[in-house]
């Protein structure tokens, strides 16, 4: 405990012991049922843990740990979030840490509940929510946090299409959306306009963007299109946005034993397109996170795919004009236009804390969910204001009006519901999988496999990923 006296230690070691399966996949690590993780206190917190409370003791702020992945300009704005939050009480106090990029925040997580010094709070990307749910043992709902807390928490409260990606079958939330964003297309007028294009053409579909970017070429543009997070975009939100699935059992919403199908007709003549474009200097692959930001804000490139959230840096850095349009789809392809799905992160609480911990911590998730910072973060950021308040709180103080296409995200998420296929993913092992589908597309741009090679084996391939996450999970 970092508040005035740490808690007596349990299981008489001075460890945590681990009553339940604890399923770390991403590390293929497993902490077996009655394995003794043993956290070492020191003779100075021994003595303080069976020392009585002292007047000046039992005053003292109760501290908790909040790790995130965060840098840059959205570093500094959750740095001021936890700011806004020490100061407006006085009872509980929130230390931000960046501790590196997704993959190594939920790892660092890991390996700190394996030593017994996990934060209370830790930002995980989305893909890690299977990962998440089957650590049992390591990890406290929000919505038992809550209620335990005695603290108002209206699940309802929260934007569906939102909430959905993180709750259980029957809408208990495990945690809380954080940062959430949705693929949009942002647009550099300047370079349109220097190549003769209008800025203003419609850009809804993959078929008038490819006669875009014909023209872009024609021009002598160098880098007509470029993508960040390519598996995200062009694989993932691809197939929620055309109503075709990713992956059986509702994209693994059913059930543990799902398997791939990303390289159904729709998804194979998608990735084929970019192909040709990547041979034909139309579309300029730069890497497989958000490398291709540096490019388009830099002013190199027309057309860019990438989350609603670059809207932070591209507003910052970006000395040119630019719009914001819904992602394309392909007309007349799936059901298309369907709805998008979020990326980004949501916060998971740890277990292993003290009751005040907890407390201090319902506290701390509250005020981020309100709806006055909710909407600042929503306007600051480019992500989705993850309650419909702060979306509406929005909109009437005139900001769509005064910066339009930042309600694009919105719309393109809460148009529709959601279906089987547009709910979002829940399968295991993701990251890896990630990793093993940005491989084989680099092989597609390369020009060394054909879609159809590419995506079959990214199924065969992560399959097997899917049957290990399985069987683990039983």
């Amino acid at each position: 405990m970092r508040g005035a006296v740490p808690p007596l230690p349990r299981n008489g070691a001075y460890g945590h012991q681990i009553t339940a399966p604890v399923l770390f996949i991403t590390t293929g690590a497993f902490i077996a049922p009655g394995e003794t993780i043993v956290t070492k206190l020191t003779l100075g917190a021994l003595a303080a843990a069976t020392t009585v409370l002292t007047p000046i003791a039992s005053s003292a702020q109760t501290e908790i740990e909040f790790w995130h992945a965060f840098t840059g300009r959205l570093g500094e704005l959750v740095a001021a979030q936890v700011e806004q939050f020490n100061a407006s009480q006085s009872e509980y106090s929130v230390t931000q840490a960046h501790k590196g990029n997704y993959s190594e925040t939920l790892n660092a997580g890991i390996a700190a509940f394996r030593a017994g010094e996990q934060p209370e709070i830790l930002m995980v990307f989305e893909v890690g929510t299977a990962t998440m749910m089957g650590a049992q043992g390591a990890i406290k709902p929000v919505y038992e946090v809550m209620a335990d807390a005695g603290a108002e928490f209206d699940q309802d409260a929260y934007i569906g299409s939102v909430k959905g990606y993180y709750t259980t079958p029957d809408g208990q939330m495990l945690s809380l959306p954080f940062n959430s964003s949705t693929p949009v297309l942002w647009v550099n007028r300047d370079r349109f306009e220097g190549a003769g294009l209008d800025p203003d053409m419609d850009l809804s579909t993959w078929q008038n963007v490819e006669m875009a970017l014909d023209q872009l070429a024609e021009a002598g543009e160098e880098c007509p299109l470029v993508t960040a997070w390519q598996s995200w975009i062009h694989l993932e939100n691809f197939s929620a946005y055309h109503d075709v699935p990713f992956a059986s059992q509702a994209n693994g919403f059913g059930g543990t034993d799902t398997e791939l199908m990303l390289n159904g007709e729709a998804q194979v003549a998608h990735i084929s397109k970019m192909g040709e474009w990547a041979q034909e200097g139309k579309f300029i692959y730069t890497g497989r996170r958000n490398e291709g930001g540096a490019n388009f804000r830099s002013g190199e490139c027309a057309l860019f795919t990438e989350s609603s959230a670059g809207y932070a840096g591209i507003k910052a850095e970006a000395e040119f004009d630019f719009d914001v349009r819904p992602l394309p789809y392909w007309e007349g392809v799936g059901n298309a236009p369907q709805n998008t799905i979020i990326g980004g992160a949501s916060l998971w609480v740890m277990e292993g804390h003290s009751d005040e911990e907890y407390k201090a911590v319902a506290a701390f998730l509250n005020f981020l969910s309100s709806s006055d910072v909710q909407a600042q973060w929503h306007q600051d950021t480019g992500y989705l204001p993850i309650t419909t308040e702060a979306g509406e709180a929005t909109r009437a103080a005139g900001f769509y009006d005064e910066n339009p296409g930042t309600d694009v995200a919105v719309i393109q998420m809460t148009a529709k519901e959601p279906t089987e296929n547009s709910k979002g993913l829940r399968l295991g092992n993701f990251d890896q999988i990630r990793g093993i589908i940005d491989e084989e597309l680099e092989g597609v741009w390369a020009g060394d496999k054909t879609a159809q090679e590419a995506l079959d084996s990214a199924k065969e391939r992560g399959d097997a990923l899917l049957r290990r996450f399985e069987q683990a999970s039983r």
